[in-house]
């Protein structure tokens, strides 16, 4: 089958990459807004950018021609949270990507125990074994939808002590969740262990 991707509506073409470009790491984002009010939500068009410094990218489309709350909060702020989600957090990760309105905090309806971040407004989540406080970089966009591709540079990693080994991360102890098409998520799987090429 061949497919002309200028004949593929949004919506056609974002069913197909979803399917294709898979597992996808999950970056769940808390922000703050300029008034206060605290968000969560999960990207998994997510990916690191740079080392040197340590950059983290994600892509966020626009709803209905507006600005999402987490982008929107971030160019307000300047910062944001990345939150690794594990396989113990599928539950509420999912309910969080629910359209809830601008005024109402996704971290308190869903009963999200959070902690104060040190060095950036919002906080990170209490139970993501891995968090990231990140300060904008740069937002670029893409696209006729005028998604935009947020980096972040990461100021500050908290990362649960039994994760790190030997420098790395553990990821079988990590247990990330990976996104897949739809509302459709998967574990880790088998790891499969090379030897340097």
């Amino acid at each position: 089958m061949e497919i002309a991707a200028r004949t593929l509506s949004k919506a056609e073409a974002y069913k197909i990459l979803t399917g294709v470009v898979v597992p996808r790491p999950i970056a769940w984002i808390s922000t703050v807004g300029a008034n206060g009010l605290t968000n969560v939500a999960p990207f998994s068009c997510f990916t690191f950018v740079s080392a040197d410094p340590p950059m983290i990218g994600f892509s966020c489309g626009l709803r209905d021609g507006q600005r999402k709350d987490t982008s929107r909060n971030i160019l307000e702020t300047g910062a944001f949270v990345v939150n690794v989600v594990d396989e113990d957090r599928l539950e509420e990760m999912h309910q969080s990507a629910a359209d809830y309105s601008a005024d109402v905090s996704e971290i308190e309806a869903l009963g999200l125990a959070c902690v104060p971040s040190v060095l950036v407004a919002p906080p990170r989540l209490a139970l993501s074994p891995i968090t990231m406080e990140c300060k904008l970089h740069e937002v670029a966009t893409f696209g006729r939808s005028g998604s935009e591709f947020i980096v972040g540079e990461i100021h500050l990693f908290h990362v649960r002590d039994d994760l790190l080994q030997n420098g790395k991360i553990d990821s079988e102890q990590l247990r990330p969740l990976a996104r897949l098409a739809g509302p459709v998520y998967g574990k880790i799987g088998e790891i499969i262990r090379m030897t340097k090429a």
